[in-house]
This record gives structure tokens, sequence and C-alpha cells, in this order.
């Protein structure tokens, strides 16, 4: 159906480039709200009555009469009709609407998909301090981010996933000296035990093999342990590789990979945060005040001036997050976007700022930020707040363990990145349609179940499906569910253009409820064998289209439950 709209569309400018010079540049259709107001609508007659100096029903009339009269509108079209003060609603025949199977049997996992565009962007994601467990913070983050850049695969762009971490500071110099002090026999609550120290029984592990001389190997590093209690720059090393290791295990269990890791501690060790200073102040947009340098960042759209280097020679965090984002400009990213937690929020007009002075042409808008909300986690009616394991917080391969990793992901995708969320354990592991993701993936089951019984039984090939006379399906509940397969590709590209992956939650289950009610109203092997290829290509293009969509998430579709 695709192909059906983009000629009609193509028609439709061309008709109001003939009523109004420049007009067929803006033609455009809308999906309407209603059932009863046809399968697509337009509102150019109104947006022509002014220059046309007409009425603009009498503008919507001759614009009826030219689409009807167009080869595009006689074959694929049952009804133009005029509605309100010009609308004008478009209904398709049963012929238009039949493609869209062709067309996804036709294009199979390609169906949705833009042609490569050959630009890169990146989207930097997760990126926890190696100082503990991933939470279910990283949890929400890992779904966005992985979720987003297989948005933007679809719509054409080649992504990169990055993974940036803090190697280095206070943070860092807390945990070793946490882990120094368990390997000392010292715990919490213990006097001697500050205030500020990691208290998770992680960081005992981490003690014991550290004390046992113990190599450990994450994705970027390799480090082994001297077993010297006083080598405290050896247990910070190892520490940071262990929960690098820890972190690559997280994130294999939730199925999310990246294609580099970079560390903090490398724009120090390689000159970049000086390098970017040096051209901010050669900008002229730095100046000395209190013994600290500052950024002119007010020039920029900041509410206030900020520190760059304080007074002790340290530089504040935002410095380095502008070298960094440097690096990705000169890498050559067309577009990169950030996914971080709501409390980063302060910072994203100061790097931007740091970005646009520096000089280097970035433009004002780089990067793009997906801020997220924290997580509830829900368990036999209570919240859950800590983790044994971890000391103060879920981690997600708690939340993995309780529930699986298609569970956690499409729950925490299932709502807009920056609005609260509580996810609910019990609801998550329940096998009936309360459970979203259970009863998406149960639609999917349904047709490949009802597909391998007609191949069992009768030998036929899924393959042939894509060539079957689809002329019968012209029942409303076929018609509902080929007008849902329809919406799929704007929806992948509205979903990437917003950032919007919940989008794609919400598309699945409309489809999901869509076969549902097929499925119930008619039945699919009938002895009718024209009637049951039509019906078996239509299941078919529905299975494959809830897969295409739960790919996006990272969600299987298994076929069998």
């Amino acid at each position: 159906m695709l192909s059906v709209k983009n000629e009609l569309l193509q028609t439709l400018g061309i008709v109001l480039e003939q009523l109004l010079p420049g007009a067929g540049a803006k033609a455009a259709f809308e999906n309407p709200k209603l059932a009863e107001h046809g399968d697509l609508a337009t509102n150019a007659a109104m947006q022509l009555a002014k220059p046309l100096k007409q009425p603009p029903r009498q503008v919507a009339e001759s614009l009826r009469s030219a689409l009807l009269s167009t080869p595009a509108f006689s074959t694929w079209v049952e009804a133009v009709e005029i509605a309100g003060p010009g609308f004008i609603n478009i209904r398709l025949k049963p012929a238009a609407k039949q493609q869209v199977v062709r067309e996804v049997l036709t294009q199979a996992a390609r169906y949705g998909h833009r042609t490569p565009r050959g630009q890169r962007m990146m989207v930097e994601f997760v990126s926890a301090n190696p100082t503990g467990p991933l939470h279910v913070g990283h949890g929400r983050q890992g779904a966005l981010g992985d979720a987003i850049c297989n948005l933007y695969a679809t719509q054409g762009w080649e992504v990169y996933r990055e993974f940036y971490y803090n190697d280095a500071g206070v943070q860092i110099n807390t945990l070793a000296t946490s882990v120094q002090l368990r390997a000392r026999g010292f715990k919490p609550g213990d006097p001697e035990w500050p205030e500020a120290a990691y208290n998770g029984d992680y960081i005992a592990d981490i003690a014991a093999d550290f004390m046992a001389k113990k190599t450990v190997r994450s994705d970027d590093r390799e480090y082994t342990a001297s077993g010297d209690v006083n080598d405290l720059d050896g247990m910070r090393l190892f520490a940071v590789a262990y929960l690098r290791h820890e972190q690559d295990l997280d994130l294999q269990a939730f199925a999310v990979k990246f294609d580099n890791y970079y560390l903090e501690s490398s724009l120090y060790t390689s000159g970049k945060v000086d390098s970017a200073v040096q051209k901010l102040r050669e900008a002229g947009k730095t100046y000395e005040h209190d013994g600290a340098l500052w950024l002119k960042s007010t020039e920029y759209g900041d509410d206030k001036d900020r520190v760059m280097r304080k007074g002790d020679g340290t530089y504040t965090y935002f410095v380095p997050d502008v070298a960094y984002h440097i690096t990705k400009f000169e890498r050559g990213f067309e577009k990169v976007v950030n996914i971080q937690g709501t409390d980063h929020h302060g910072t994203i007009a100061r790097v931007r700022a740091g970005l646009q002075a520096v000089g280097l042409g970035i433009p004002a808008g780089f990067p793009d930020y997906v801020l997220h909300t924290m997580v509830r986690v829900v368990r036999g009616g209570q919240e859950v707040k800590i983790s044994k394991r971890a000391g103060s917080y879920v981690t997600l391969r708690d939340l993995i363990e309780w529930t699986s990793k298609d569970a956690v992901r499409f729950f925490l995708l299932s709502r807009k990145p920056d609005t609260e969320y509580t996810f609910d354990v019990d609801l998550a592991v329940q096998k009936n349609n309360d459970n979203p993701v259970y009863y998406v993936q149960y639609a999917h089951a349904r047709i490949c179940s009802v597909i391998n019984t007609w191949r069992e039984k009768e030998g036929g090939q899924r393959s042939a499906l894509k060539d079957v006379d689809l002329s019968v399906l012209d029942s409303p509940a076929a018609l509902n569910l080929m007008l849902q397969l329809a919406k799929y590709p704007e929806m992948l590209t509205a979903a990437a253009q917003d950032f919007a992956p919940h989008d794609v939650t919400f598309y699945l289950r409309e489809l999901a409820a869509a076969y549902h009610s097929y499925y119930d109203a008619e039945r699919i092997l009938v002895e009718d064998e024209k009637l049951k290829l039509a019906r078996l290509a239509l299941v078919a293009a529905t299975a494959q289209v809830l897969q295409n969509g739960l790919a996006v998430l990272g969600v299987s579709a298994p076929e069998k439950m």
C-alpha cells in the first residue's frame, strides 16, 4: 500500500500544481483518526482557498473532480468525499489495501526500511562509571539507546554505538579505598568504614579476588591482581577491570553491544581537554575572574557564564564533556545523540555553548539529548529499593533474572523516556493479555502455529504466499488488519524523528489487537483454496511486521509459546 499511497500523493501534487503553481510541493496526506472518515485525508482545499480567492468547498469540489479524473485515483480510490469546511476524505478500494500484503512478503525484514542515506550517526548510552553493577536506570538507558539505534538504522543511517566511562576521579578513588578496606577485613558499619564508601557485597568479592591474585578480562582491558593489600593503585586498576567485566555480563544478558568504549582518562592523556580549553581561549570566549577561568556561555543561551577551571587548577566536569564531543564531531558523525538521566539536564546548555564557542563550525543543536527518568520496581505489591549484591539499588541483572530480557526491554520502552515508570515484576511474568509483551509475542506465535499446521498437512511453502490472489480479502476485519500493516513504515519514520521507541510498542499492541480480532472473526484454514491462501498471506505478512517491530525493540519473536 505504500507504493499506492506514493502514487496517489504524486498525483495530488500534480493536480495541486495545476490549480496553483508552487502548491504541489506541499502535497500531503493525513491519516484520519476515525475510520468513518476514510483511509486518507487532505486539507489542501482550505490551504488554497485564500490564494485562489475562492470558498474552501468550491476549491474542494474542483480538486475532487480533478483527482477523480486521474488514472491513479480511478484505479485505487473508491470515493473522494468533501467534509466540513473543505476537508477531502479518500476511501481506498480493497485492491489498494491488499497491496501491502505483497509488499511485506516481498520485502520481508526490510519492510519499513529506507534506502541508505550515506550519513553517520553516533548514539552514546549507558556510559556507567565502573563503580558498581548496572542498575535499572542503566537498563532503561540501554533499552532506549539500542532501540533508537535500531530505529535510525531503518531510516538508512549508519549507526555507531559508544559507551563512555569515567575511569578516573573521586568515584574511582572511593572504589579503590572501599576495596582496600574490605581486603583489610573491615566492613560497612565498622568505625573505620567511611560514609562515602561503597557498601555492596560486590566490593567484598572484588577484594577477595584481588587478594587471590586473579586475572579479570573485559571488552576493553585485562588486569592481574598483585595480592598486595597496600597496592592501592593496583586495586584501582583491578576494580575497574572487574566491574567492567561485570557490566559486560549485564550488557550481554540484555543483548546490548557497543562499537567502542571511550575512556574519559584518554581525554586528559591525549591532551584533548587542554586543546579544547586553548581553542576557547584563542576564540576569545573565556575570561579570568576570582582566580578561575570562565566560559562566556551566556553568549550561547546559557542562563549564566560557567567556571571551566577552578582556582585549584582542576577542570569542572563539563569541560571534558566539551572535549569529548569535539572528538565526536571530528570523527565525522553528522548526528550525535546522548541518552542520559534527567539529572544531566543542567549540562546541556553549557556543553552546547562550549561546542559552538570553540570555532569549529559545530551546529547549535549538537548533540541531541534524550533524557530519561529513573524506574521504580514493584514486586508482590511492594516497592523493591535495594539489592543485596549492589547494596543500595535494584540491578539490571536482578530484573532480567526475575522476568526475562524481552520483558525488561519491552516494559522499559513502553513509556516516553521523560515520564516516571513503575516496573511491575509480577505483571512481566504473567502469561495473559494483561502483559503487553506476552500479548504481542503470542500474536506472532499464534500465526506461526497456523502456518506450520498448513505446511505440515498440505506441504505449503511460506515463500509462495507473496504471489497468491488477494482479491478475496475484502472483509472489514481483513481490511482493518491491512491498514494497520500499512501504517508501519510511517510509524518508524516518525518514531525515529521523535526519539520515541515507545511509539513502536504502542503500534505493536495495536497490530496484535487487530490480528487477534481478525483471528476471532475469520477462520484461516478453510476449504476454499483461494480464500485460504489469501488469508494465510495476510497473517504471514502480519507475523513479518510483528517480527520486524519487535526486532527494533531488541525483543524476540517466538514461534511457540
